[in-house]
């Protein structure tokens, strides 16, 4: 998940990884780092990366703080995907 300001935890969501830079003015960094918190209070796994600098719309990353994101976002699912494939 990119750039949301969505604030509201219902107790099903799903594992959720977040990404932001914390000069966002879109979406507020501490909204989102809130969010997951919540989401982890609910046990549901979350994570959240946040980048210091950047704006709303860094897109892959590269060449900035949040370089590497999209790998470290495909590891979060996969580690998501193998606990669900061993329950």
């Amino acid at each position: 998940m990119q750039y949301t300001g969505l604030s509201e935890v219902y107790g099903n969501e799903p594992p959720t990884f977040a990404c932001v830079g914390d000069n966002d003015w879109i979406a507020n960094y501490q909204v989102m780092k809130e969010r997951i918190r919540k989401i982890n209070e609910n046990g549901t796994a979350a994570e959240i990366e946040v980048y210091h600098g950047l704006p709303h719309g860094f897109g892959l990353g590269t060449g900035t703080a949040a370089d590497g994101w999209v790998e470290r976002a495909a590891e979060f699912w996969e580690t998501q995907w193998t606990g669900l494939r061993t329950q």
